[in-house]
């Protein structure tokens, strides 16, 4: 199977939309990790980035958007247009990161 089109954008350049399947998602949730949160906490002290916090919270956004790209797969698509990502804390510690978008039919002009 080709490649998902991936687009933030409504419209890909050079091709059309000719069939709308419905809304793609893909979710995981991450807890902190102790040694990374008292690591985390010592930077925070001292300022500056939180790398432990940049790198989970990077993974766990790769995660959700290859669990998006699969469901839009599975619904047939070949695109998903309008694509985002949302947080949310689900319980102390915890937060979801969610990916979701249009999983479209999109056709070369």
């Amino acid at each position: 199977m080709e490649e998902l089109i991936l687009s933030t954008t409504e419209n890909v350049p050079g091709y059309r939309v000719v069939k709308v399947l419905g809304i793609a998602r893909g979710a995981t949730v991450r807890a902190k990790h102790l040694g990374k949160d008292i690591l985390a906490s010592l930077r925070n002290i001292a300022g500056g980035e939180v790398k432990e916090y940049t790198e989970m919270l990077a993974e766990a956004r790769e995660i959700a958007l290859q669990r998006m790209i699969q469901h839009a797969k599975e619904m047939g698509a070949n695109g998903v247009i309008g694509v985002r990502f949302m947080t949310s804390a689900v319980a102390a510690g915890a937060a979801e990161i969610f990916a979701y978008g249009t999983a479209v039919i999109l056709e070369k002009e």
